[in-house]
């Protein structure tokens, strides 16, 4: 029988590839898009992580949720910190939400709501992504627009209390195998990580619109 964390990985292989060449990501971190279409991207990330992280605390009794809900991964402040170096100290002001944007956040309110094990899926799907495949977004937007390494304008991915990332993502699929959910139920939240995976795909996407190349 397979690990939670190995079936878990696996099964969304393949939305995960989708999400990560998109067509906007491809642009974005080709350089090829401006510092605009950066900034705009990091305020749909600062809905979805308010979603996660405002139902934390809700969830810190809850036993299949709690063991994942640590405070070195947070980060709604970090995010904040970038906005106002991206727009300015009413950054709040022009905020807005693309559709896709809502969507995605509102799943994962409605799942911290009725259902730990979807937030689960949504929790490890953008976390674990972050402290992955986020570190070559920070490099690159360092490089193409010139923010200082580790400062103001990527802090969102500088995870400043995880010392040691792969030793962290270790421990963490180690909580997934010994997560008290039945068979069911795991499949219920693997499902529920591809629907993650899908409804970021469709910020990217609706991102993409906004900032088309000129062919």
């Amino acid at each position: 029988m397979n690990a939670f964390s190995t079936l878990i990985r696996t099964a969304s292989h393949e939305q995960h590839v989708e999400a990560e060449t998109s067509t906007f990501m491809s642009d974005l971190l080709g350089g090829r898009l401006g510092v605009e279409a950066y900034a705009r991207y990091t305020e749909q990330l600062w809905f979805v992580y308010r979603a996660l992280e405002d139902s934390a605390e809700r969830l810190a009794d809850d036993p299949v949720a709690r063991p994942f809900i640590q405070p070195e991964l947070m980060r709604v402040p970090s995010l904040e910190r970038d906005l106002a170096h991206l727009r300015g100290a009413d950054w709040r002001s022009g905020l807005t939400a693309l559709p896709a944007t809502r969507e995605y956040a509102q799943r994962v309110t409605e799942c911290a709501l009725s259902w730990p094990g979807g937030y689960l899926a949504h929790h490890y799907t953008r976390y674990l992504g972050d402290l992955s495949g986020g570190q070559i977004i920070r490099d690159k937007a360092e490089k193409t627009w010139g923010f200082a390494r580790k400062g103001d304008g990527v802090r969102f991915y500088v995870f400043e209390q995880i010392a040691n990332p792969a030793a962290f993502k270790r421990g963490y699929r180690e909580l997934l195998d010994g997560i008290r959910a039945d068979d069911l139920e795991k499949q219920r939240i693997v499902a529920e990580c591809k629907r993650a995976f899908a409804l970021n795909t469709g910020v990217f996407r609706a991102l993409g619109e906004e900032f088309p190349l000129s062919a």
